[in-house]
């Protein structure tokens, strides 16, 4: 007994939705994992970085920004005053990471994120259409313990540069940092 064509048609299209489904079911899974949307519009995203001597970090994306904060263990080199020097900053952030062309573009600088001060240094490279791509690099550390955020794209544009300070200000970030902090 042969099928007709519209039998066919219907069986295919039933497949279809089953699969697109079963697809939305499990993007949707890893969204719950991922945790969800903050109010200022970031959501998680997937630690993007190939694995290393350092845990995993979170990364947030939103608001044309992507946001990278990593915990590193024992690895200040003085503990006494912190990420205090652009050497220490720059071996703190893993800005390789993002591209190895990065550069510093200036001098870095003094800053607070919430309770905890380190520095800040923004780096760029030219792309090969001559676009220039900018990154900030944040290191704070907290008993002796550097805390390395880095951030990326329109990072000159001090508006957008003040946004991810917030945002790494804010309870989504700090409630992240704390749970990895629980026990040591």
């Amino acid at each position: 007994m042969a099928l007709s064509r519209r039998t066919v048609i219907e069986l295919w299209l039933a497949a279809v939705g089953v699969a697109a489904l079963a697809e939305l079911g499990l993007i949707a899974e890893r969204r719950i994992e991922l945790g969800p949307t903050d109010g200022a519009g970031f959501h998680p995203v997937p630690w993007p970085f190939p694995a290393d001597a350092w845990p995993p970090g979170r990364a947030w994306t939103g608001n044309d920004l992507d946001v990278f904060v990593r915990l590193k263990f024992n690895v200040c080199s003085d503990c006494g005053t912190g990420v205090t020097s652009d050497e220490a900053l720059d071996r703190a952030v893993d800005i390789d990471l993002l591209d190895p062309r990065f550069v510093p573009a200036q001098a870095g600088s003094r800053i607070r994120i919430t309770d905890l001060f380190g520095r800040a240094r923004l780096y760029r490279h030219k792309m090969h259409n001559g676009a220039t791509r900018v990154a900030e690099g944040i290191a704070v550390s907290h008993k002796c313990d550097p805390r390395g955020r880095h951030r990326r794209w329109h990072m000159a544009d001090e508006g957008k540069r003040r946004m991810a300070h917030r945002f790494l200000e804010s309870n989504t970030v700090q409630v992240w940092v704390n749970q990895q902090l629980e026990g040591r």
